[in-house]
């Protein structure tokens, strides 16, 4: 450990323990969650008139809070986006095995494009099984090492091979997630290899949510960075299929879906034509429009040039899948109450007096659609990533009381983590292991963004300890959540919420972005970290 770091990492145990508790408004958080998860914001989609009222409303608040514009005198940075409206949509049908197979849209599959193009079709594309789809060198792992899928339909396994163990130490990190395991890198990874058409199999356990999260984010209006090409390097159709659906396929194809399931966990599997063929279509409507962010800053006194930053997403699904004829996924939880906490901590640290560094707090747009919006910001910062220093994503806020524990997501990565080690010490509480690592929470937010080009982010939460009924009730809640209300139109504000641990978890993330505002100190990511090279070169300049 550098001598600085452990010097400063040295007062944060000092500063932490003698912190006055920082007057963060629980009215705040109630009423910019209330708000914006309302039926009047129509569940916040971007590009949509939804999106004016939103950004308004964040500028608005940023303004009350005492912040100035973050964007050389204006309160937004547009972000342009393509919008892609499927219609017409045909069964996905497959053709030459013992019987046919026809997958009804939105019931057996969900179908999506990032081709900017008016319609898409697949005829007659021969079907291959590529396992767990992951090309990783420095793994020796190569699922496409045996076969040409170019033009082909490659049908794909979710998460990693490994992700039924329960330790850690797997040729993929065990059960916890790698970014192999995510559904964003196996498309990539499918148009790397030249696929016409890429379909994931559905299951809800290494997917981390059940159908009907799928069925809301992949249906309607889809959002992506337009870019110029319009994406025609990547696959003409990408999706999901129920896992029943992908068993039927497997059956009409000769083959044993248990053992090819169990064949493509271990090494050297070698990928299997499954002798069948695949056809599909659809109409697209396009619409090319810019969304914004939305950034507030709190100049420096001494080093304005150097940034500490908070982030949190304002986007949502807008009109989904209805459920009892309510279609709007209002969002109330994901993540309006997000929103709020990055306008609670705005009026905190403009009450408390600009800090020696600058604070700027960024509410991004279309997180929803792929982080969009924080890959925007990233890729074309206002602030250099040179000079900023670090900071805190917010995604969430505990709303079912205080917690006993507190998780790292993502954990192993970065100096940040032995940073804010004292305060929540100081709370009394204990840094714990992610529950779930398998769901591959640290790929899913806006921090993701920064860590790919080199800046730490916090992403920490309560965990799951609650002071009130322990681990099975926390456990009983988050399970309620993924299943009952996350991505559909149940996740609703309710007045009866417990803040008290969402107020415990915001004074962290204000203690150590205080921290990082009032120091010198520039904390990097450990050496074992993937993102460690990428931030050496871009502070190599300073």
């Amino acid at each position: 450990m550098r001598l600085a770091f452990a010097a400063a990492l040295l007062l944060a145990s000092t500063s932490a323990q003698a912190q006055t508790a920082p007057d963060i408004s629980v009215d705040t958080l109630k009423e910019v969650t209330k708000t914006l998860s309302s039926d009047a914001f129509e569940g916040r989609a971007p590009a949509t008139p939804a999106e004016d009222k939103t950004v308004a409303y964040m500028i608005e608040r940023f303004k009350a809070a005492g912040l100035q514009p973050g964007n050389h005198g204006s309160w937004v940075q547009d972000v342009p986006l393509v919008q892609i409206t499927a219609s017409n949509v045909a069964p996905l049908t497959f053709t030459g095995g013992k019987t046919p197979v026809s997958l009804a849209y939105r019931k057996d599959t969900v179908l999506g494009t990032y081709q900017v193009v008016p319609h898409v079709s697949v005829k007659d594309s021969d079907v291959v099984f590529v396992g767990y789809g992951i090309n990783a060198p420095e793994r020796g792992w190569n699922d496409y090492a045996s076969v040409d899928v170019k033009g082909k339909t490659v049908v794909i396994l979710v998460n990693d091979p490994d992700w039924q163990m329960m330790t850690l130490d797997g040729p993929f990190g065990g059960r916890a997630m790698t970014y192999y395991g995510r559904w964003t890198y196996k498309f990539e990874e499918a148009a790397r290899q030249g696929a016409a058409a890429a379909i994931i199999i559905h299951d809800t356990e290494p997917a981390a949510y059940p159908w009907g999260v799928v069925e809301s984010s992949w249906t309607g209006p889809q959002l992506e960075q337009d870019t110029p090409g319009d994406h025609m390097d990547q696959s003409k159709a990408i999706g999901w299929i129920q896992q029943d659906s992908a068993k039927a396929l497997f059956a009409s194809a000769g083959k044993d879906y248990a053992a090819l399931i169990e064949a493509a966990k271990h090494k050297g599997f070698k990928a299997v034509p499954l002798g069948v063929k695949a056809s599909v279509s659809w109409d697209s409507a396009i619409r090319r429009q810019a969304s914004k962010n939305v950034i507030g800053i709190l100049p420096g006194t001494a080093k304005p040039d150097e940034v500490v930053l908070y982030s949190a997403h304002w986007d949502h699904l807008g009109h989904c899948a209805p459920v009892k004829g309510d279609d709007i996924c209002n969002g109330a939880l994901d993540n309006a109450s997000g929103s709020a906490a990055l306008v609670a901590l705005a009026e905190a640290h403009a009450k408390a007096g600009p800090a020696k560094r600058s604070l700027v707090f960024l509410s991004v747009t279309a997180e929803e659609s792929g982080l969009l919006g924080s890959k925007f910001y990233a890729e074309n910062p206002v602030y250099p990533l040179a000079k900023t220093v670090g900071g805190v994503n917010m995604d969430g806020i505990n709303i079912i009381g205080p917690a006993k524990d507190f998780v790292l997501v993502g954990v192993g990565k970065s100096e940040l983590e032995d940073m804010v080690k004292p305060f929540v010490a100081a709370q009394g509480r204990v840094i714990v292991p992610e529950p779930s690592p398998e769901k591959g929470g640290y790929y899913r937010s806006d921090h993701f963004s920064f860590a790919k080009l080199g800046v730490p982010m916090l992403y920490g939460e309560s965990g799951e300890d609650l002071v009130k009924g322990g681990k099975a009730a926390g456990h009983a809640a988050s399970k309620d959540y993924t299943t009952n209300r996350y991505h559909k139109p149940q996740d609703q504000y309710d007045p009866n919420w417990d803040w008290s641990g969402g107020i415990q978890d915001l004074a962290i993330y204000y203690g150590l972005g205080r921290q990082l505002a009032e120091g010198s100190a520039w904390p990097n990511w450990y050496p074992t970290a993937e993102f460690r090279a990428v931030r050496d070169k871009s502070r190599l300049g300073q």
